[in-house]
């Protein structure tokens, strides 16, 4: 009997052995890849942030001052901790981990400035990968299909990665091509996901994130299908059409499919890099201007929205032909559609914030679902203190120390924020997103809450409610009053733009007048 199972712990052994060889040998196996191995790490990361958060506090008074100091230790410990298990795990959890990373005055720095690198940390698929995924898709070899293939990506995201190629007919074109691991992983890692969140909730009844569990399960499944992010490219192209500054480049159907899509090549600079625009000449106050015009178009307008307006994806150039700055925008894959009741209602409740009307404020911010926390919900979607919403988000510039407030209440007030994104409406989640991603491209071009910017939104918002209006009668006479009225209100924020440039050209005299005078030219 002994000898029967010392033979067969010596068989086991020598099995065990042997896969372990193959597996550490073999270059196309990960062990990361599987199933036991992800969900060990990541019940393990939450079983120990979630003892931080229990055993760390416990003995301090709440609210104190050691309490915040402590708390903002156990945000970062807990923060690191999640990246590390993002990187590990890859995929799903990387894009999950962007989406909390993007929300930068909802979450505490900690965690958002922590998470902020899994942008420029996204696994690379081999070459071995791509050429297979290629092949299985499009039916041809690499070679039979291109000139030439780059086999060093330009960029790798969550979900795929981007190869610059020419075709045999010269035409040089960008080629994305989806990880192959992320389709199959993707369901069971939000599983996993939903039933950690559970697990979570249980132990700290005041945090409520299972918003975040139903995002991705609603959007990454339209994510991994880059046939319908070609649709979305071509129906927002077709759609601002008019804006002669913005440019989608031209998707090629003909060699594209759910994991592989061939676009347009278009070069250019991130939207966020300051030195690239110096060096081409162009305006950064103008790109901050652009960029605010097409993204109110989407939002107050067409209801269709671009929402990862990271800096990898808004590029800035030159336009080849007329040397005018225009604005690229890639990745295509997430977009959120707002339904009419919504749009109309964000529309009224950014006009009442543009133009301090605190009546209409606190009742647009309820019907789109913030309740008693209207004013939480005015200072997440504005990223202004109370005390500045009140006074007039238009009337100030957003300064240093009130960014520093709003950075700090996000996380005095992480309860009561998770509260309120579980009630909002699920098309409002994005928009956050959205919001703060374009803030921090603002900040980084130093064009912040400009006026310029806020009386942009307000042209459309005017747009957006005077077609809604006309589109509800049927009198040719009140269509003709609501198209005065329009045209008036358009006028009356032309004239407002007018002087405040006006103020702004005297004030710019009188400083270099004075300057001029303390600083006399030597003769």
């Amino acid at each position: 009997m002994a000898r029967r199972a010392l033979k067969l712990a010596s068989w086991t052994g020598m099995a065990l052995a042997a896969s372990g060889f193959f597996l550490y040998s073999n270059k196309y196996l990960d062990p990361n890849d599987f199933g036991a191995v992800r969900v060990g790490r990541a019940v393990a990361t939450t079983a120990v942030i979630s003892y931080d958060y229990l055993t760390s506090l416990r003995s301090v008074p709440y609210g104190s001052e050691e309490y915040l100091q402590l708390l903002s230790k156990v945000h970062l410990r807990s923060a690191r901790r999640l990246c590390e298990l993002c990187c590990a795990n890859r995929g799903t959890f990387i894009k999950v981990g962007q989406h909390l990373g993007a929300l930068d005055y909802l979450l505490p720095e900690e965690y958002t400035s922590t998470l902020k690198v899994l942008h420029s940390q996204a696994p690379q698929s081999s070459m071995q990968e791509v050429r297979r995924v290629i092949r299985e898709d499009l039916g041809k070899e690499i070679h039979d299909l291109f000139m030439s293939f780059d086999d060093t990506p330009l960029g790798a995201a969550s979900l795929a990665q981007v190869h610059k190629a020419v075709l045999h007919d010269g035409r040089t074109v960008a080629v994305k091509v989806q990880h192959p691991k992320v389709q199959a992983q993707s369901s069971k890692d939000i599983l996993l996901m939903e039933v950690l969140v559970l697990a979570v909730k249980q132990l700290f009844p005041e945090f409520e994130f299972m918003w975040l569990v139903d995002e991705a399960k609603k959007n990454l499944p339209l994510e991994l299908d880059f046939l319908n992010e070609g649709r979305n490219a071509e129906r927002v192209a077709q759609m601002l059409k008019h804006i002669d500054f913005l440019k989608v480049p031209r998707i090629y159907w003909e060699l594209s499919t759910k994991r592989v899509l061939l676009m347009e090549f278009v070069d250019g600079g991130q939207v966020n890099d300051r030195d690239y625009m110096e060096k081409n000449k162009i305006d950064v106050n103008e790109i901050s201007r652009h960029l605010g015009k097409i993204y109110s178009e989407m939002i107050f307008v067409n209801g269709f929205v671009h929402c990862d307006p990271h800096p990898g994806n808004v590029l800035v150039r030159k336009h080849p032909g007329t040397g005018r700055a225009e604005i690229v925008l890639l990745d295509h894959g997430l977009y959120q559609v707002l339904t009419e009741e919504f749009r109309l209602d964000y529309c009224h409740l950014w006009q009442s914030l543009i133009w301090t009307d605190m009546e209409r404020v606190k009742k647009y911010s309820q019907r789109l679902g913030a309740g008693d926390l209207y004013p939480l919900f005015a200072c997440m979607l504005t990223a202004r203190s109370w005390d500045s919403v009140n006074r007039g988000i238009s009337q100030a510039p957003v300064t240093a120390t009130e960014d520093s407030e709003i950075r700090n209440n996000a996380a005095n007030y992480l309860p009561e924020i998770s509260q309120l994104l579980n009630h909002v409406p699920r098309q409002m989640l994005l928009i956050f997103k959205t919001n703060d991603l374009l803030r921090g491209i603002e900040a980084a071009l130093g064009t912040r809450a400009s006026a310029s910017s806020f009386l942009n939104m307000s042209r459309c918002c005017i747009r957006a409610l005077a077609t809604h209006k006309k589109k509800s009668t049927c009198s040719s006479f009140r269509r003709a009053q609501i198209s005065f009225s329009e045209a008036f209100d358009l006028w009356q924020i032309n004239l407002h733009e007018l002087i405040l440039r006006v103020k702004g050209l005297k004030l710019a005299s009188w400083i270099l007048a004075f300057l001029c005078w303390l600083l006399p030219t030597p003769y």
